[in-house]
Parts: structure tokens; C-alpha cells; sequence
């Protein structure tokens, strides 16, 4: 085993420590982002452990997380910076009151100004910046994981800032001059595909795609966060999914409502997966009244297979 299978070995391990089971793709694109200082973009359907990721990372390389949710109208002054215009408007009042003072003894309008041009730097300080996350992550002097959560709800505009941003890893401000990272964040973007994001943003990026877990993996994912769920009923749960998963419904059940469904059962006292279980409990596990009729119709023969 290489020096490298065993670094990815350890994110496996070490994720699995906080409850997130991952496979060598995903703990590889982890390491690859970490060596490189490149940005991976995540996409995949909700639900899966997206965001989770860069939770479990944040605890995983023991950094400071910060998350950026992203949404249609988002700018500038709520992802990176603003200047803290009530506070500004304070200190401007508090200077015309002291006025008299500041101007005691001036001889002539130049001298004056010039004590009172003294002020003007004071105002656009670091004292009366509004960090927001993407400049909090670039100054964090221990480094940091930097969430960009659901991009692809976001603007072109915003893909341009952010094209910018993660280039160099650093930001000018007029006032203040270049922010550069002295150490990069890890920088995590997730996307539920709502649109096609730009390809310079693409190209800018490490690629992961996490796709529903398959039977094998989603056992795993049941024990790790739900271990008081006895072993013949999570075979039949993740069964249950995995069968439902292949129907047409309007929105498959992900990752985290088989977790919902799993403590569920628990609270319920349930020792095994019937029809009335079932059919009682799918509100749980789908969110759309069509999904669950279609369910309804297929229950008998779903708990059949996964009692199989």
C-alpha cells in the first residue's frame, strides 16, 4: 500500500469516527482537494450528504467551518464584505459633538481639514467591517473549510465573483487594499443540478458526484447513525428504500429520510417491517402525496423483496 492509499485510508477511517461513511472515490477527491488546494464541487441529488461533507471535513482536518448558503439575488455585501453603515453614522455624530474640540486651535481652513481628513481612514478600518463567509474563510489564520452551499441556486453574477475569489484565494477592497489567504481554505460547492453551472466555474474545480448509496453502503450509513436499529430490521429498511428508489416517484427518498425512517421505527418499538408499519410511517420517508399512493399500491410485494 502506497504512502497515498493509506492518506485516503485515514479520511475513511477518520470520517467514519463522525458518523459519515464514504467510499474511496469520495475520501480520494477529499485528499486530492486538500493537496492540491483546488475546490471540489459536489453534485448530486438532496439528501445525500453534501453539506454533511464539508461538516465532517471541517471536523476531520480539526478547521473552522465556514458555511455560505446560496440563494437567487445573492451580492456581494452578503457573501463577502460590507461596511457597517450604523455604526459608521454613530461615530460620524460622535465626531460632530467633539468637533469643537478636534478644530481647538486650527489656524486656517487647511489645517482644519487636514484634522479632520485625520478621521477619514478611521471609518474604513477593519473596526467597521462586516466580514461575511467568503472573507471570513479567506483570513482565518488556521485555515478553514469553506461551504458553498446549493451554488447552483445562485446568479451567474455571483459564479463571476466567486470565479475571482477562488483563483488567487484572495479579494481587494478599496478601502483596505488585497486580502490574500495566508493559508486556502478547503472550499466545498454543492449543487442539486437546479441549473447547468457555468464551465469556467467547472474547470476552477475538483468533480464528485454522490449518487444514492447502494445496499452495500447504505447498510453501513443505517449502523453508523442510527446503531440501536436491530440488524434484521435495517436489512429490511434499506431493502425497503432501495426498492422504492426504483419506482416513479416525483422525489426518490435520499440517504437522509432513510435515516429519519430508521429512528422512527425506533421511537415506534418496531421489531420488523410490516404493510400497516409501513403504510403508517411513509410520510416520514416521502414528501409528496402522489409518492406515497404510488408506494401504497406496490407496499405487499416491497416487503416481501425486503423481507427476502
Amino acid at each position: 500500500m502506497t504512502k497515498t492509499d493509506e492518506e485516503i485510508k485515514k479520511i475513511i477511517s477518520g470520517f467514519a469516527k463522525f458518523n459519515y461513511i464514504c467510499n474511496d472515490q469520495l475520501a480520494t477527491a477529499v485528499y486530492l482537494a486538500s493537496k492540491l488546494e483546488k475546490p471540489i464541487l459536489v453534485e448530486g441529488p438532496p439528501g445525500v450528504g453534501k453539506t454533511e461533507l464539508a461538516n465532517t471535513a471541517s471536523h476531520y482536518f480539526k478547521k473552522t467551518l465556514f458555511r455560505l448558503q446560496c440563494y437567487e439575488g445573492l451580492d456581494e455585501s452578503k457573501a463577502l464584505y460590507e461596511w457597517r453603515y450604523g455604526k459608521q453614522l454613530l461615530y460620524t455624530q460622535i465626531l460632530k459633538e467633539q468637533m469643537q474640540d478636534v478644530l481647538e486651535g486650527a489656524k486656517g481652513l487647511r489645517e482644519s481639514l487636514n484634522r479632520l481628513l485625520k478621521f477619514e481612514d478611521i471609518f474604513f478600518s477593519e473596526d467597521f467591517l462586516e466580514s461575511r463567509p467568503l472573507l471570513q474563510a479567506l483570513t482565518s489564520k488556521k485555515g478553514s473549510v469553506l461551504l458553498i452551499d446549493e451554488v447552483d441556486k445562485s446568479d451567474e453574477e455571483f459564479e463571476a465573483l466567486l470565479l475571482e475569489i477562488l483563483s488567487e484565494f484572495q479579494v481587494s477592497i478599496p478601502e483596505l487594499g488585497v486580502k490574500k489567504a495566508s493559508i486556502k481554505p478547503l472550499v466545498i460547492l454543492t449543487s442539486n443540478n437546479t441549473r447547468e453551472i457555468g464551465d469556467a466555474l467547472k474547470r476552477r474545480c475538483l468533480h464528485l458526484y454522490i449518487p444514492f448509496p447502494d445496499t452495500k453502503l447504505e447498510r453501513k450509513i443505517i449502523e453508523a447513525r442510527v446503531p440501536k436499529l436491530n440488524v434484521a430490521l435495517r436489512k429490511q429498511l434499506v431493502h425497503f428504500v432501495q426498492g422504492i428508489r426504483d419506482l416513479d416517484l416525483k422525489k426518490l427518498p435520499a440517504i437522509s429520510e432513510t435515516i429519519d425512517w430508521a429512528k422512527t421505527l425506533i421511537l415506534l418499538n418496531a421489531k420488523e417491517l410490516d404493510p400497516k408499519l409501513a403504510k403508517e410511517t411513509l410520510n416520514v420517508l416521502l414528501k409528496h402525496q402522489q409518492d406515497i399512493e404510488v408506494v401504497e399500491k406496490e407496499i405487499n410485494g416491497l416487503i416481501s423483496t425486503a423481507a427476502g
